[in-house]
């Protein structure tokens, strides 16, 4: 029987030495004709399924099907997946160095331009496409998606819009113990709007502007309050491995998967599954293959699996996109330098990480940082600077400071 301490025990489990940190890059794009910049379908050529099988017959990647539909691909710990909307992601390996994830990364960027003039498809990086409309686009041939279709319009006004336009970059890293996760995930949900700010590229939707730096962050606002935006509980004492399984036993559930299919539960509660309250708990057994399904659909800014995942960014190009990584690896796998963006944060209450979150989508650089005195554009630099400390700091990583230079020249761009 799962108990409630199996659950806490996952998350442990993701407890790690210093020696053993590793970091993995995901990255979403849009594909497209590349003649009529229309977005793709599942089928037909050129189409999202053509891609896949022509990336696994030439590179060797391996294929993950859904019934008869492919739509999945792996190879040497990474993995090629589909969004609702044929959005295609890049799950990276997790690499001991920023140097080893940026190789990782351009070897699958010259993967997808091999088979860019032969397919007649072309990718763009951006938060929300600038000119499609939702209902442009595609949906791809996955049941989960048909769970999550029709149960998030009931949860907010922009769950479709998330789900079909959107494209986002994330970086997932690594904890020592339950206090090191625990400090890390209150610094990156508090510095998140920063990475917010200077990777918006989504202003512009169905070709106007949106009156938003990011309409993507802004999109997550109105998708689900029951999993995303920023959690207060994680500021409160207390907090821990099993604040957060209590979290996610409220979550309401998206599906079970048995056998290949998915089983329905959109709405219901884990935490009833578990204790047998459900007409499900007579015929599945809950195991922590479910749970482990379970808290990926949760979509706070900053997700804990048995490693951290730090979401809040509009997908950009390379190079730009491996400054993801240095900004968060100076700050995170340096101890000094952990700590004193502890201090940074430590007096901001609740309430202002919300507003600072929710402002940051609209405002980007002109958001007021909490405390009222100045906006992000003239407090960016500061954290940007204690980033770069703590890569110079780690001797494997100081070759990830030329994407902190990108970083900075990304915010005197935008001044």
């Amino acid at each position: 029987m799962l108990t409630k301490d199996d659950l806490i025990d996952y998350f442990a489990s993701g407890c790690k030495p210093r020696a053993q940190w590793r970091m993995g890059l995901e990255h979403e794009q849009f594909a497209f004709h590349a003649q009529t910049g229309a977005p793709l379908a599942y089928e037909g050529e050129p189409g999202i399924h053509q891609i896949l099988e022509t990336i696994a017959s030439r590179f060797g990647w391996k294929r993950k099907y859904e019934g008869e539909h492919l739509i999945a691909l792996s190879k040497d710990n990474q993995s090629i997946t589909l969004e609702p909307a044929g959005q295609i992601e890049l799950s990276g390996a997790p690499h001991p160095t920023i140097a080893a994830m940026v190789g990782e990364h351009q070897a699958y960027t010259q993967e997808l331009e091999a088979i860019s003039e032969d397919l007649n498809i072309a990718y763009l990086s951006a938060g929300v496409h600038p000119r499609w409309s939702r209902d442009d686009i595609h949906w791809m041939p996955k049941s989960r998606y048909k769970i999550m279709r029709r149960y998030l319009p009931t949860r907010g006004k922009l769950g479709l819009d998330m789900m079909t336009r959107t494209c986002g970059a994330q970086i997932n890293l690594d904890f020592e113990s339950e206090s090191d996760m625990v400090t890390k995930l209150r610094v990156s949900t508090a510095l998140q709007p920063i990475m917010i700010a200077l990777f918006a590229n989504s202003s512009m939707v169905e070709g106007k502007d949106s009156g938003y730096a990011s309409y993507r962050a802004h999109i997550w606002s109105d998708t689900d309050p029951d999993r995303s935006g920023v959690l207060p509980f994680i500021f409160e004492d207390g907090m821990g491995f099993e604040r957060y399984v209590d979290y996610m036993l409220d979550v309401p559930m998206f599906l079970l998967q048995r056998d290949g299919e998915m089983i329905d539960m959109a709405g219901k509660s884990f935490r009833d599954y578990m204790d047998g309250k459900l007409p499900e708990s007579k015929t599945y057994t809950p195991s922590i293959k479910d749970w482990e399904d379970h808290i990926s659909t949760a979509f706070p800014e900053v997700r804990l699996k048995k490693y951290l995942e730090l979401r809040g960014p509009d997908s950009v190009p390379a190079p730009l996109l491996y400054a993801l990584a240095a900004f968060w690896v100076g700050i995170f796998y340096d101890p000094e330098t952990l700590q004193n963006a502890q201090d940074i944060i430590k007096d901001w209450g609740i309430d202002e990480h919300i507003v600072f979150r929710n402002d940051v989508a609209r405002d980007g650089l002109d958001t007021i940082v909490p405390g009222g005195h100045i906006t992000m554009r003239d407090f960016a630099p500061s954290v940007i600077k204690l980033a770069e400390h703590g890569l110079e700091k780690q001797t494997a990583e100081k070759d990830g400071l030329v994407y902190l230079d990108t970083l900075k020249a990304q915010l005197n761009a935008q001044k």
